[in-house]
């Protein structure tokens, strides 16, 4: 497990795991553990990295994997369907929830007992149209009983957005605007602001009841050697972040 999930309270029966872009077999610009079969990389590579993953974090199963669109539809997890979708849940064993990143915020829940879990892809549009409350909503636990692990993504100084993105956020919560700081453009016409991802997806967390939650120290845009970043490479690959019981 990488080294920020250090300290992370993750209840018993409950699996979770996130991968890297080292040590898979894609070449130049998805080296090397692309597990994205949608952004060009040659299909028998992503396929041979899935495979590489499955063994290496001993999944119990192929997982449930998405085609994403910055929806917010959250399905039941099936692992033998690709399902039109931005996030899972299962609430059975070797049901393996993942989604796909390279600087959008994965989002894991489960419940504190070990019998529910799920999968968000949170981009800044699935987060502001509220893919993280509709995933609670497949729960069955109360929020006060859930716990959130954010994964990986571009850190709140290098997410620049612009001034649309803040006034999204904040029609829907005003008190979101402490997530956006403003920066110094050379268009004064244009204003953009550094934008705290983590920070608002825990916003929304807590807003809905859920307050424990864990937060990755690491951003996918200054870490090239360890993250696939869009803002960064445009072309690139994806990590995937996952969750199952056992």
């Amino acid at each position: 497990m990488p080294p920020f999930v250090k300290g992370w309270h993750i209840p018993q029966g409950v699996r979770i795991a996130f991968s890297t872009r080292r040590d898979g077999v894609s070449t130049p610009p998805y080296e090397s553990l692309n597990l994205g079969l949608h952004v060009g990389d040659c299909e028998e590579k992503v396929l041979q990295n899935r495979a590489l993953i499955r063994e290496r974090f001993e999944l119990p199963n192929s997982p449930a994997w998405l085609e994403q669109t910055h929806s917010t539809r959250v399905i039941v997890a099936d692992n033998q369907t690709v399902h039109d979708a931005d996030g899972s849940y299962a609430e059975h064993p070797n049901q393996v929830c993942v989604v796909m990143t390279a600087d959008c915020l994965p989002v894991l829940l489960c419940d504190r007992a070990g019998t529910e879990v799920a999968a968000v892809h949170a981009g800044w549009k699935g987060l502001c149209d509220g893919i993280i409350e509709v995933a609670l909503e497949k729960f069955k636990s109360d929020s006060d009983e859930l716990i959130a692990y954010l994964g990986p993504a571009i850190g709140a100084d290098a997410f620049e957005v612009g001034e649309e993105v803040r006034e999204m956020f904040i029609s829907v919560h005003p008190d979101c605007d402490i997530f956006f700081i403003s920066k110094a453009s050379s268009d004064s016409t244009e204003k953009k602001y550094l934008a705290d991802l983590q920070g608002l997806a825990k916003f929304r967390l807590n807003l809905a009841g859920v307050n424990e939650v864990y937060q990755a120290d690491t951003c996918t845009f200054k870490n090239a050697d360890n993250y696939f970043s869009y803002r960064r490479d445009n072309v690139t690959g994806r990590m995937a972040s996952f969750i199952w019981l056992v």
